[in-house]
């Protein structure tokens, strides 16, 4: 099988190089064709040439959408496997061993993965994303951090929404989740090994917008509503 791994990036200049040191790493312990496809979202910094300086294929999309973003990365992409990584998300050496291992099931059409945070500067934070962590599980609420899924099947669902802004991730996991029951498949979750991600958001956003734009309700009511979502957008926390 072959894997391509698909990072959405919109300024990520700073954060790029870990990631992709990190996913060049996980992709070198395994023995499949392989491809890293960095979608560029119209950045204004150097995320496009950084991506190529590490030898990765650089498509672009300049709609601020990141449900089609993702699905421009899946376009451009041959791989069996679709492997979608956040831009400031790192992954562990073995994960990719563990996706093609749980993926040689022709039953298995995908899953996610396990997200951990780096150290908050918020002590409080650690305790809400507790909370979010719990209801994510009651709910099957996977975030979109690190997922994956076999291609054959992403491009029968259409790939993510594209009428969806943010909350993307959970909901494309549950048509996913509904197409496996369906066809007989299932998904996988993996705890470990986990991806660790970025708390800038956290970090530099007020309490307040903490609370209310990461909170599943108000997601789930506003992620048709581009104007809802400026602080993933125009105004992107870097």
């Amino acid at each position: 099988m072959k894997v391509s791994v698909i990072i959405p990036a919109y300024n990520e200049e700073r954060c790029l190089p870990k990631t992709l040191e990190r996913v060049y790493g996980a992709l070198s312990v395994i023995s499949s064709l392989s491809e890293v496809i960095v979608v560029d979202n119209d950045s204004r910094d150097g995320t496009g040439r950084v991506a190529a300086g590490f030898g990765a294929k650089v498509v672009r999309e300049r709609e601020h959408n990141i449900s089609r973003v993702r699905n421009t990365g899946a376009e451009n992409s041959t791989g069996d496997v679709l492997i979608f990584i956040d831009a400031d998300t790192l992954v562990p050496a073995t994960l990719f061993q563990k996706i093609l291992a749980l993926m040689e099931d022709e039953k298995c059409f995908g899953g996610a993965v396990a997200v951990e945070y780096e150290e908050f500067q918020r002590r409080w934070v650690k305790y809400y994303l507790a909370g979010w962590k719990f209801w994510g599980a009651v709910f099957n609420m996977a975030q979109g951090a690190a997922q994956f899924c076999r291609s054959s099947v992403f491009t029968e669902l259409g790939g993510y929404d594209r009428t969806i802004f943010m909350g993307e991730d959970v909901e494309f996991y549950w048509r996913l989740s509904g197409f496996a029951r369906r066809n007989g498949g299932r998904l996988h979750f993996i705890e470990r090994p986990s991806v660790v991600t970025s708390t800038r958001r956290f970090d530099k956003m007020s309490l307040w917008r903490t609370l209310l734009l990461t909170h599943p309700v108000y997601i789930r009511l506003t992620w048709r509503r581009k104007s809802f979502w400026k602080d993933w957008y125009e105004r992107a926390v870097r």
